[in-house]
């Protein structure tokens, strides 16, 4: 069995696993547009809007779509917690993934963790990143 996270986006899927594949290292396996699929004739203005994505992170998988503007709303809920080898390592990925978007927790040593630090991004994804000891 393989748990994986998929999120919606409000029309910036492409741009915003081609960021996620420049800050974090990952490699985009699979990019699909709405033009592409069964369903370019019932949704015309999707055309070039991502039906399907998937990224590969490590040994993770991120996957996500851009949602049609009706069916879109912002996550809530939920936040996708990156985990890195080093305090700097950690500095860096949370520096670059809140550039343009909001800090809700300041990188900074905890109680259970050397760096942690929690924020959205310019494209509203929640994260927490997390280094728990230095390597």
């Amino acid at each position: 069995m393989e748990l994986n996270a998929y999120l919606h986006f409000n029309g910036n899927c492409d741009e915003a696993f081609k960021f996620y594949e420049q800050v974090l290292g990952g490699k985009i396996e699979m990019r699909s547009t709405f033009g592409e699929s069964p369903m370019a004739a019932q949704m015309p203005a999707m055309k070039d809007k991502i039906v399907h994505m998937r990224i590969r992170i490590g040994d993770r998988v991120l996957m996500g779509s851009d949602s049609p503007p009706e069916r879109f709303s912002p996550p809530q809920g939920f936040s996708l917690s990156l985990g890195t080898r080093t305090p700097a390592e950690a500095e860096k990925i949370f520096a670059a993934l809140s550039a343009g978007g909001q800090v809700h927790m300041a990188m900074a040593e905890s109680f259970f963790a050397k760096r942690f630090g929690m924020l959205v991004d310019k494209f509203g994804i929640p994260w927490m990143v997390v280094c728990q000891q230095e390597a």
